[in-house]
């Protein structure tokens, strides 16, 4: 039983040099896919989260929601149309998608980080003018781009010890609400705060090479590189197309990581190993 408490000790001795190096940093998270899934995984990082701000960070949380929403148009037996492969939303579809993203999912994660200690904000890029769009395309209906991020009220909630939670919504000049990918929401928040890091939760472990090997430290060129030589491809493309915009646009570095795992924010923050593939540009 002793030898756990010393290796317990020696761990956050040794991360002592990471706790400095975040002091009143600022990390925007995008959560989703499978560590949304169980109780348990939440209860995970909403800890995870709660322990960051406790030692200085400034976390921001911005989430998806896909399955939840399917499920609950399959339930409402609203029928959906698609485009290359994409939903079309529509007026009642976007109904359906702004419930469960700032209603059930969004609540989920506030109060289970609020269950852990923490002091969470559930907000939409809908308030205060955080998150204004212009349509992605209009084929597609009420499916917006960031067009201008005002940080204002993250500002206001970090002075306040308070941990924001936003779902992937924005308004549009007319008073539209528009439907947003999470990663470009995350990528966009994270460019306007000047982030120190951004962490993109997936369901992989981060960019493979052509052997399937992680790689753990990537620079903007050579993500180019490995999509133009097809190495990155599907879902991974618009992962590190978000990683390249939000470094292009002033975030320090981007981690594309596996949220399954347990503790995997605090990994990559606080020790040597790290999480996944790390992209910067090269120092």
């Amino acid at each position: 039983m002793k030898s756990d408490w010393f290796a317990t000790a020696s761990t956050l001795s040794k991360a002592l040099p990471y706790l400095q190096r975040y002091d009143d940093a600022t990390v925007v998270i995008k959560f989703g896919g499978h560590a949304m899934g169980s109780d348990e995984a939440m209860e995970s990082f909403a800890r995870d989260i709660v322990l960051m701000q406790q030692v200085g960070v400034n976390p921001v949380i911005v989430h998806g929601g896909a399955p939840m929403i399917n499920e609950m148009l399959n339930r409402l037996e609203i029928k959906s149309e698609f485009v290359d492969g994409k939903r079309v939303t529509d007026a009642a579809t976007m109904e359906v998608v702004e419930m469960v993203l700032s209603g059930r999912v969004n609540k989920r994660i506030v109060q289970a980080i609020n269950a852990q200690g923490g002091r969470a904000v559930g907000l939409s890029g809908k308030d205060a003018n955080l998150i204004t769009c212009d349509p992605a395309d209009l084929k597609l209906g009420l499916v917006g781009k960031p067009r201008d991020i005002d940080p204002t009220i993250l500002t206001h909630l970090f002075s306040a010890d308070m941990i924001p939670v936003i779902a992937p919504l924005g308004s549009g000049d007319h008073g539209e609400t528009f439907n947003i990918n999470g990663d470009t929401v995350a990528g966009s928040i994270a460019s306007a705060l000047n982030a120190d890091r951004l962490l993109l939760l997936t369901d992989v472990s981060g960019v493979k090479n052509e052997d399937g090997e992680v790689l753990t430290e990537l620079t903007p060129k050579q993500i180019k590189q490995l999509t133009e030589n097809g190495v990155i491809q599907g879902g991974m493309i618009p992962k590190t197309q978000t990683a390249l915009d939000a470094i292009e646009g002033g975030v320090a570095a981007v981690v594309i990581l596996d949220g399954r795992a347990p503790n995997a924010c605090l990994l990559e923050l606080y020790t040597d190993h790290g999480a996944g593939s790390l992209i910067r540009k090269p120092r």
